[in-house]
């Protein structure tokens, strides 16, 4: 036996641990496509200024979670631990800031070094949104608007809650940064070591601090109702009333923040109390500043990630696989003429299997176990006259099928029989 295991935070996606995982992304790449967003994939690593100048230098996950490594050139290499900034630079460096706007879904796997707890790992899969240049607050409600079919397709509306707030615009942050700035220093000394350096360089980071001692103190802190100017609070409203049109139930959450200063208005969160403390499910929100950031135009955008791994694990399952048809040669002179037949089957959008060794009996005994709905049987002298046996594992019932009109008798009824 090899001592060889998974490194620490990853895992093997099998049996119905990858069903549920393609279900997740195949339900969104298919929900998606309805709203009118192409699907983009970008490279795994990029270089690390993409990572570092976008989410910011201070960052947990920049400090603390990338997966970042010389190569043999000498460049600094990251892992992509999100896939936002990677779209942006896609769209830079492609040349599409001319052809707005652009709709991206994307799927795949992020790195990030952090504790593997439930539902998050080191290797972790997203999907996400990225609607790339209107200014206009129903491209807010849009992308929760996909966001939210998706997540009512896979059936998990009911455990889901929808928590909205604003962070306005450049100048309503800038009132709300001096507001928070005043209150938090009147508490520097209370403050983690963190927390303190924050104050200095990012106070709206503190508001996202897991210390106990900050986050009572946060508890009291200000909110950015206050702050908005008219621009912003109007932008605000607007997003809500397009989702109240929709239905989409939602709830305001003033404590929900993205600290760097290419996010503005909209942020929003999906999140769920069935997976105990690790409870966001999906999350997004505006940020007009981020193209800008890769050395673009200035470009409004918003959009939303959300992890694979924590959707799968609170889908009830996923669809089963249509169950297969057995393909069994009678004796070693028919087993040519039954791979024809496999394939000829598989062409025709029906899954089939062909038993590799074993008698009649044997092979009839693993067709049952692997689940069959039917087994065909053909010998030499069958295949030769045209004909095979067809039975129908589910009933029982066994019938000589002409080999021409065996698709035909293969076609799945309603509940999984052979018609």
């Amino acid at each position: 036996m090899s001592s060889l295991q998974p490194v620490r935070g990853t895992r093997d996606l099998i049996g119905d641990d990858m069903r549920r995982h393609r279900h997740v992304s195949d339900t969104a790449r298919r929900v998606a496509a309805l709203y009118g967003f192409e699907e983009w994939s970008t490279p795994i690593f990029e270089e690390t200024a993409v990572f570092s100048r976008t989410l910011g230098e201070t960052s947990d996950v920049v400090t603390k979670e990338m997966y970042t490594f010389a190569d043999r050139g000498g460049d600094s290499i990251t892992l992509r631990p999100e896939a936002t900034a990677s779209v942006c630079r896609a769209l830079v460096t492609n040349g599409l800031t001319q052809a707005l706007p652009q709709k991206v879904f994307y799927a795949g796997p992020m790195f990030r070094y952090e504790r593997p707890q439930k539902g998050r790992y080191r290797q972790f899969h997203q999907i996400g949104l990225e609607l790339i240049g209107p200014a206009e607050p129903l491209a807010d409600a849009e992308v929760i608007a996909c966001g939210w079919q998706i997540l009512s397709e896979l059936g998990l509306a009911p455990d889901v809650v929808l928590e909205i707030n604003t962070l306005g615009d450049t100048e309503s942050r800038a009132a709300y940064r001096a507001a928070l700035v005043a209150y938090f220093t009147a508490h520097e000394a209370s403050l983690s070591e963190d927390s303190r350096t924050r104050l200095v360089r990012n106070p709206l980071r503190i508001l996202d601090s897991k210390d106990e001692g900050d986050r009572r103190i946060v508890a009291n802190a200000p909110t950015i109702g206050a702050h908005l100017t008219p621009e912003a609070a109007r932008f605000y409203d607007t997003v809500r009333a397009h989702l109240t049109t929709l239905g989409i139930p939602f709830v305001d959450n003033p404590r929900i923040v993205r600290g760097l200063d290419y996010y503005s208005h909209t942020a929003f969160e999906f999140v769920t109390t069935s997976l105990g403390a690790q409870g966001t499910v999906m999350a997004g929100g505006r940020y007009d500043g981020l193209v800008a950031e890769m050395g673009g135009p200035q470009t409004p955008a918003v959009g939303w990630a959300a992890g694979i791994e924590r959707m799968a694990m609170l889908i009830a399952g996923a669809p089963a696989e249509p169950a297969p048809v057995a393909v069994i040669p009678a004796g070693d002179d028919a087993e040519a003429a039954a791979f024809a037949l496999v394939q000829r089957l598989r062409g025709a959008g029906i899954r089939s299997e062909i038993g590799y060794r074993g008698n009649l009996r044997r092979r009839m005994e693993r067709a049952n176990r692997g689940g069959a709905r039917a087994a065909v049987i053909l010998g030499a002298d069958e295949a030769a006259r045209g004909i095979a046996q067809l039975k129908d594992l589910v009933t029982g019932a066994q019938r000589e099928v002409a080999l021409d009109d065996l698709v035909d008798a293969l076609r799945v009824a309603p509940q999984g029989a052979v018609a």
